[in-house]
Formats: structure tokens, sequence, C-alpha cells
């Protein structure tokens, strides 16, 4: 067990209870054996043999208490942190050491609300009781603090605060969107503002919890209900509370969605001295939801101001532009052209004339050169035919000389071959003869067999209607109609004089078939 040592710096160490000061609880045990045994009426007990008594009896009890930090003392080269808690009434001196107050990362500071789990010692040589503590941790809403903390320190690293990101507010909003809760003071406050301030902006109001664990996600999803209605900007508002009511703006959630926000956020949470990471994230913090709304309507004042500037801004360059197009129209009318009408056209007619005066002068001259030039063609073209006219006469009988005396010798050549081809057929019909007369007497054989004059011959008649189709029926040939008989040896002029249908056994031959 630790000793008094854990009490006071080892500089501070010092007396004739050093020794005893060591002692653990079985010291203390002994000493209280011997306190027992002096109170029966044994010798009395030193001074060190009581601390040591008392040391022993406190060190066997751990504790969990909860106080406000009064004073620090964390001075560098010490092995240990040193400091006060106190509550209404009473006041307790701590220690802790070093490796414990670094693990446990928390930096005490006055006023800061603790949570301790320890034991009480005692440092003997100065007779001082101090609390030796083995972890500590904010209590209430300082622990709360400590995260808030965190995640600022978080989203600050990540860009989310810097102002560079934060986007300007729209001068005129036509469509305000409003996230808050329906039954606060709040929504009455900024609903009666922007009335008073900018009655033309259409409120967009999106009612939703602002306390409890679902809060945040009301919240963005409020946010992004009014932005998908058209909203131009977004206020997050609600009024006053504890540390602990405002804990929903300070969610990570809700602090990124208004970092994502497509349109500018204004923040406007509990009053003037709280601030949440929705505040620092937002594009503009207001103190309180009636300066939200004021921040994002402009005032009557404002807008009657700037629509007498701008007013006298139009007026005056409307008259300026007046002044010069009036200076431009002057410079128009004072122009000659304007003045006399013929000086848009003189140049040009004047250009006219003098392009018909040389025409004029520049055809008779013309058409005669052309007409000397057509009778020197003439000339030269009778001159030079009766020379052409030789030439292509001495080249015609050149060539008349030359063909005549090639055509015997080409018809010869021609003779002798058609000669060796009349050989060459000659001998080659007489292979083929032989064989083609043998299938054309068969042939014949067969022809004369299929005859209709073989069958006419025979007996048999064939009788053909005045178009010379063959009659197969007695439908063709109704009675005082004219057929043609063909016999074995001539044809029959032949008039129907009358038509029967014979019936006879055998069937046609599609029937048969």
């Amino acid at each position: 067990m630790a000793g008094v040592r854990r009490g006071q710096p080892s500089a501070r160490l010092g007396g004739d209870g050093g020794a005893s000061g060591w002692a653990g609880q079985t010291g203390g045990r002994q000493a209280a054996a011997r306190a027992d045994a002096a109170a029966g009426g044994a010798e009395a007990l030193s001074v060190s043999a009581a601390m040591a008594l008392a040391k022993g009896a406190l060190e066997g009890v751990t504790v969990r208490l909860v106080g406000e930090v009064s004073e620090v003392s964390n001075k560098p080269g010490y092995k240990a942190v040193y400091f006060t808690v106190k509550d209404k009434s009473a006041a307790l001196p701590c220690m802790m050491w070093n490796n414990r107050y670094q693990a446990a990362g928390v930096s005490l500071s006055v006023g800061m609300l603790v949570e301790l789990t320890g034991r009480f010692t005692l440092y003997a040589p100065k007779g001082r009781m101090n609390f030796d503590v083995f972890s500590v941790a904010l209590a209430g809403e300082g622990n709360l603090r400590l995260q808030v903390a965190n995640l600022a320190s978080k989203l600050q690293a990540e860009g989310l605060m810097d102002a560079a990101r934060k986007r300007a507010l729209p001068q005129l909003p036509a469509s305000i969107g409003l996230v808050t809760s329906p039954r606060g003071a709040a929504v009455h406050d900024v609903l009666r503002t922007l009335r008073r301030r900018f009655p033309l902006a259409r409120v967009l109001v999106a009612g939703v919890p602002v306390e409890g664990a679902g809060a945040p996600a009301g919240i963005v999803e409020g946010m992004r209900s009014v932005c998908a209605v058209g909203a131009e900007v977004v206020l997050v508002v609600r009024g006053g509370g504890s540390f602990e009511d405002l804990m929903p703006f300070n969610d990570e959630a809700l602090a990124r969605a208004i970092a994502a926000c497509p349109v500018p956020v204004v923040t406007g949470i509990g009053h003037e001295p709280d601030t949440s990471i929705a505040d620092m994230v937002a594009d503009v913090r207001a103190s309180t939801p009636t300066a939200a709304a004021e921040a994002v309507s402009p005032s009557r004042e404002s807008l009657a101001h700037l629509f007498s500037v701008r007013a006298r801004a139009l007026h005056a360059c409307l008259a300026r532009r007046i002044e010069r197009e009036g200076a431009v129209v002057a410079r128009a009318a004072d122009r000659p052209v304007f003045c006399d009408a013929t000086l848009l056209f003189a140049a040009d007619a004047q250009t006219l004339d003098l392009a018909a005066d040389r025409l004029s002068r520049a055809l008779p001259a013309n058409l005669a050169r052309d007409a000397e030039r057509l009778d020197g063609v003439r000339a030269r073209l009778m001159r030079a035919l009766p020379l052409a006219a030789a030439r292509e006469r001495a080249r015609l009988s050149v060539a008349s000389d030359r063909f005549l005396r090639a055509l015997p010798l080409a018809a010869a050549r021609e003779g002798v071959r058609l000669d060796a081809l009349r050989v060459r057929a000659a001998r080659a019909g007489a292979s083929l003869v032989p064989r083609f007369e043998r299938q054309v007497g068969v042939a014949a054989a067969h022809l004369h067999d299929l005859s209709p004059l073989a069958v006419i011959g025979r007996g048999y008649a064939v009788a053909r209607t005045e178009a010379g189709a063959v009659v197969k029926s007695v439908a063709q040939a109704p009675a005082g109609s004219q057929v043609t008989v063909a016999v074995a040896d001539g044809e029959l002029d032949c008039r129907v004089e009358k038509a029967r249908v014979v019936h006879t056994s055998v069937e046609p031959w599609e029937e048969r078939a």
C-alpha cells in the first residue's frame, strides 16, 4: 500500500515520523491493536503510531465523489498533480500521479465539475489528509462540454467552420424556410418579425422536435423538406434552455447537414451566450431567433433607402442615356444626306453616266475591229482549204495504193487458212455423222409412232374449230358451228348439225389416276 509520501512532493518529506509514514494497512492494524491496549491501561501511543493507525483505517476505503475544482497545481518537475475540490460546505485536497492524470485525458481547470474515484490517505510528517485520486472524469455538463469541444475541434480541422466556405445571404429572399418547434415561442417571434419587416416573403415552416434523441434527425429532415419546395434561405431556431436542452444542436450529423445544405443556413439558437456547433458551421449565426429573422429580412427603412438610392441612380442613368441618344440624333440630322436626298445617289448616278458614255464610244469601234478580224480569218481559211484538201487527197491516194497492194496477199493468206479449216471440218464431220445418224433414226421412229398423222393414217380423224383448236368436247362444237376434220389424205370442212353427249364406261384419265 502507498504511504504518506503520495500526499506531497518528495522535497517536502522529513521529520522524525518518516519511518512510520511508510506503514501500510498491516501497520495500521498493529497501531490499532496498540491503541486498544493503551485504552485498556497499556502505555500511550506515539504521534507516529497514532498517524499510522489513522492512515491504515482511511486507506482501506475507496470512494467516489463529485466536486468543483477550486485550485490546481501542475508544475513542471512534480510527480503528481495537486488540486482541491469543494462543494458548498467543505473542501478536500487531492493529488493524482502524473501517469494516472495523463491517462484520464482530462485537463483540470478551476470551476470544472469533476467526478473522482480514490481513497483517503495521510501525510504523517505534516499531519495532513489527502485524497489519492485513481481516476477523474467530467461530471454532468462538464462531460458534455468536453464532448462538444472535441467534436468542434474535429469539424474545424475538416474546414467546416472556415469563413471562406460560408455563403452570403440573399438580399431579398422570396421564400424563407423556418425549421423549429411548432409549439415554442421561437416560431411566433420569427413569424412576427418577418411579417413586420418583410411581409412579401413566403415562409415555409417545418415543425420538428428541438429536444430529445430524435431532434437532430428531425431538424435535418425539416431542412431537406423546405429546400425541396424552393426555400432560398433556411432558418434553424429555438428558444433558450440549459446546456443539455441545446445538445441536439451539437450533433455531428446535423452539423454536416448544415454544411452540405444547398442554400445558406442561419441559426438562432438560445440566447446571446449560447453557442452550439450548429452556430459554428452555419453561414450566419444570430444570437436569438428574432435576430435570425432580422438577418434574412430587410427592414422597411433599409428598403426605402435602397429604393431611393436605386431610383436616383436609375433617373441619372436614364437622363444620361437620353442626353447621349439626343446628341446622336442631332449629329445624324446634321448630315448632308438628310438635308439633300440626291446626295445619297449622286456619285452612283455620275458613275453610271460616265460608263454609258464610254460604252457608246466603245461599241462601234469594237464592232469594226471584230469585223476586220472576221474578214482576216475568212481569207486565211479560203487560202488554207485547197492546200489542206490537196494534202488529204495525197494521203488518201497513198493509203489506197498500199491497200490495193496488201489486199491480194491478205486474201491469199486467209484462203489458205480457210482451206485448212475446211479440211479439218470435213475430217471431224465424217467421224461425228454416223453416231448422230443412228440417234436421228431412233428419234424419227419414236416421232413417227407418236405422230397424229400415223393415227389418222389408221382411220382416225381430228376435228378442229375455226380457231384451230382441237375439238375435245361437244361443248366446243355446238350445233351450227363450222369445224375442219383432218383425214389421212386431206381435210373436210363440215357444219355441225347436231351435238349430243355419249356416256362411255371409260372414265377420264384424271379420274382413273
